[in-house]
């Protein structure tokens, strides 16, 4: 009679090392899936308009809680730069600069951007889990909305 628990487990550390280099393998290609597809590229495009905030408090609120998706001076955090999270982050900045890019944009519907923070749809909750600045409270949301119609009027 053959015992076949020893020849299993003997199997077992035959693969294993072939099992994790497979997967290391496919980890690194997923990290250059992000060179490939445009949609996943993580960019600053050059800035073509310049804004001209009304306060510096109000530029310093905006880049607290809106450029990273609304304009060409992204700061990527470390994870952006490891697939397949960092797609999802270029996914949501692109998606963000194609409705609204102060970056590029020559003419800004203000009244839609206070609309969007008035109503708490901006910025977005997952945005604001990691980065705990984005959270303005609602007197640095009524002074960042202030500044929005000051600037863009």
């Amino acid at each position: 009679m053959q015992q076949t628990t020893g020849s299993f487990s003997g199997r077992l550390r035959k693969l294993a090392p072939w099992g994790i280099g497979i997967l290391a393998a496919a980890f690194l290609v997923l990290q250059l899936v992000r060179f490939v597809v445009p949609e996943f590229k993580l960019d600053n495009p050059p800035v073509t308009q310049n804004v001209v905030w009304d306060s510096p408090e109000t530029a310093q609120l905006w880049q607290q809680a809106c450029a990273d998706c609304h304009s060409n001076e992204t700061r990527y955090p470390w994870y952006s730069y490891v697939a397949p999270v960092g797609w999802l982050v270029a996914h949501d900045i692109h998606e963000g600069r194609d409705a609204l890019n102060i970056s590029e944009d020559s003419r800004v519907e203000w009244d839609e951007m206070v609309d969007e923070i008035e109503e708490g749809e901006m910025p977005l909750a997952n945005y604001v889990a990691l980065h705990p600045e984005a959270n303005l409270s609602e007197a640095q949301q009524e002074s960042l909305m202030a500044g929005i119609r000051a600037t863009f009027r």
